[in-house]
């Protein structure tokens, strides 16, 4: 294997706080030069009303490197859900990119060469809910980012996991199809 990244993908779902903090982020990380480079520009320049993507940052004037773009998986048409989204959730994202460099699951020396698109799934739920717990919602995002980053960098699951495992998963709302519950 080669030591150039050019695109990996992964994902990770980390739940186990109140309803509404779960994190399930999806990731594509590769080298700036190569097709998520692209992608990485199309999409920061390509804005559009109610999906507003944004670099991963630490604090206003702190960006993460690899360079982070963040993009909401839910059509955005609320000031507190953007707030929470932008602030709390991209903080973590940042945080979750940078124990990932931390861990080794980027190369520290390949930091300022890759990009990584991040799709974050954030409940709506969060806007009516007076008591949202800020630092567990950080703490799942922030272990979800940094999960989904060393799935993609490991290739897994693999495929030897998943053609063993296929006949043993169904898929939770399938299954709630099945029992009538959707």
């Amino acid at each position: 294997m080669t030591d150039r990244i050019i695109l990996r993908a992964g994902e990770a779902l980390v739940a186990g706080g109140p309803p509404g903090t779960a994190a399930e982020p999806e990731v594509v990380i590769g080298a700036l030069d190569g097709p998520v480079g692209t992608a990485l520009a199309t999409l920061t320049g390509s804005q559009v009303a109610g999906h507003t993507k944004v670099f991963a940052l630490l604090n206003t004037d702190i960006m993460v490197r690899p360079v982070t773009l963040c993009v909401s998986k839910v059509t955005v048409e609320d000031n507190r859900y953007t707030s929470i989204l932008m602030g709390t959730v991209q903080f973590a994202i940042a945080n979750g990119v940078l124990d990932a460099v931390r861990a080794g699951y980027i190369p520290k020396e390949q930091a300022n060469d890759l990009g990584i698109i991040c799709s974050v799934w954030l409940a709506p739920s969060v806007v009516t809910d007076a008591n949202l717990d800020h630092k567990i919602l950080f703490d799942l995002h922030r272990r979800g980012t940094t999960e989904a980053i060393r799935k993609a960098m490991t290739c897994e699951p693999s495929i030897d996991w998943l053609l063993e495992n296929q006949d043993k998963i169904v898929h939770k709302y399938y299954q709630m199809g099945l029992d009538g519950k959707i």
